[in-house]
């Protein structure tokens, strides 16, 4: 997936949603490999890597979401991520997702320039049940940043956040179910109740995937394919879109972009059944693959 940089991988497990980590699964099943042996990957400068005409791989407007086999504010990563905090600078004219478990290593871990936040960052905290959120979240509101927001995953119980949005500072909330090794139900109520806050107060929320024991009507159901999963999440209709998030991205001389300067998404017809779609980066067409 080209929406994907792992400047480094492997991760310690610090919470209930870390039990049956996909990371940790893949890895075992892909050469038997330690999830929890963190390193530096080759990948660190992807952002940079440039065409043989010398544009950027990575176009102007594209959505960036880092660290997902491994946590952005990780202690063991401390000695790389100036290095990336650099390489997020230079491409003020991408928007990177930043997701941590690590609340309380944000504000410590900022680069000195960070003022109020960069415009082309989204920082999101993981609250996988209700005392996540409630740990989680706070931090991340007295944190200064343009952009921030919430992903549910795995959702692996019930969660209200209501007196959180009343701050107006978060702008979107993901959902998902949880997949591989040992995975817990997702009941659609969870989902629906955590919906319903979010339209209330006008926040895009997004289920992307139902996870593998999903319940619905208190009946249970048992998707192995995350694709199907994805179309499931996308049917049940309650993705929202709310309010829409405004990044301002700029060009190496710091003239601010405009829409027609950025990348447009491209989407296949069975884009259109997934639940994920709302915040796709889109296929970059690399040819690698044959999608109808």
């Amino acid at each position: 997936m080209h929406d994907i940089w792992s400047p480094w991988h492997g991760c310690q497990k610090i919470s209930e949603g870390c039990e049956h980590c996909y990371m940790y699964f893949l890895d075992k099943i892909h050469g038997n490999k330690d999830g929890s042996v963190i390193y530096k990957t080759k990948d660190i400068r992807y952002p940079l890597q440039k065409n043989r005409d010398g544009s950027y791989k990575i176009k102007s407007g594209e959505h960036i979401r880092i660290c997902m086999s491994s946590d952005f504010f990780l202690p063991e990563a401390d000695l790389w991520r100036e290095e990336v905090w650099d390489i997020i600078r230079i491409r003020s004219d991408v928007v990177f997702f930043i997701l941590t478990k690590r609340a309380n290593r944000i504000l410590e871990c900022l680069p000195p320039d960070w003022g109020d936040g960069w415009e082309n960052v989204i920082l999101n905290v993981t609250c996988e049940n209700q005392k996540r959120a409630d740990e989680r979240i706070p931090i991340l509101l007295s944190v200064p940043a343009k952009h921030k927001g919430i992903m549910c995953a795995p959702f692996i119980g019930p969660i209200t956040i209501k007196k959180y949005l009343e701050k107006g500072e978060i702008e979107q909330v993901i959902v998902g179910g949880e997949n591989y090794d040992g995975a817990r139900p997702c009941d659609f109520s969870w989902v629906t109740s955590l919906r319903l806050e979010c339209v209330l107060k006008n926040v895009r929320f997004c289920f992307i995937e139902t996870g593998t024991h999903f319940i619905k009507d208190g009946k249970s159901y048992f998707l192995k394919s995350k694709e199907l999963q994805a179309r499931m999440a996308h049917k049940s209709g309650v993705n929202f879109e709310g309010n829409k998030i405004h990044y301002k991205l700029y060009d190496i001389f710091q003239n601010e972009l405009a829409f027609h300067d950025l990348y447009q998404p491209f989407f296949w017809k069975k884009c259109e059944m997934c639940g994920s779609k709302p915040i796709c980066n889109g296929c970059s067409k690399c040819g690698k693959c044959k999608i109808i």
